[in-house]
């Protein structure tokens, strides 16, 4: 099936023109084109129309995930927030006292992918040495990719510390490429960056729509 996401403004990538109006066709997990939406709808009427308000860029990537995911407690809602507060819990101290296991960990990893598609991540850095965390990750949809360095703490926010937005982007939109991308309501790089990934509207990997904020 082919879909044709569109958004007010298309950035395909680091050092790429960004493209007003711009629209990404995807066939498959792929991206078959992209171009301005009234070109491409114009070769393949069709295809299914999403229509997204703000930026539509490459999803974003996390580095030092299994400190997010590994070494982080997400509190499930709402069975635990009142006891714990809903903010994630770390340091060895309070993870003793929650008195942690396996499947714990894999519950919480959960939780936190659920987070990190939220803010437009497709990729995430780290790894994953235990075993229902890793299962976890795997079947939320994220890319995995080794160990990359990091500055300072892991952040939810991939766009925390950075100097632009594209220091982020995880791969370019191009035909060919896997269709990984996010939407974010801001009018551009400079506006995402200063409003951060929480912005975000949409998450699609491998052409499935994974999270769109309700």
């Amino acid at each position: 099936m082919l879909t044709l996401h569109t958004a007010e403004l298309l950035v395909p990538g680091p050092g790429a023109a960004a493209l007003p109006g711009g629209a990404v066709l995807v066939e498959g997990d792929r991206i078959a084109r992209t171009g301005p939406y009234e070109e491409v709808f114009s070769a393949y009427p069709h295809a299914r129309v999403r229509r997204w308000p703000g930026v539509l860029t490459p999803g974003l990537l996390v580095r030092g995930a299994d400190e997010l995911l590994e070494r982080t407690y997400y509190p499930d809602d709402p069975y635990e927030t009142t006891e714990l507060g809903a903010d994630p819990i770390s340091g060895s101290e309070a993870l003793e006292a929650l008195k942690m296991t396996e499947p714990r960990w894999g519950h919480s990893a959960r939780r936190g992918t659920q987070r990190l598609l939220a803010r437009g991540v497709v990729a995430v850095c780290g790894r994953f040495t235990v075993g229902a965390v890793r299962t976890a990750v795997s079947r939320s949809g994220l890319t995995i990719l080794p160990p990359a360095p990091y500055e300072g703490r892991p952040d939810l926010d991939p766009l925390a510390g950075r100097k632009a937005a594209a220091e982020a982007f995880h791969g370019i939109l191009e035909p060919g490429a896997l269709a990984g991308f996010a939407v974010f309501a801001a009018a551009d790089e400079a506006e995402l960056l200063e409003r951060g990934s929480a912005t975000c509207v949409a998450t699609v990997i491998g052409g499935r729509l994974l999270h769109r904020r309700r």
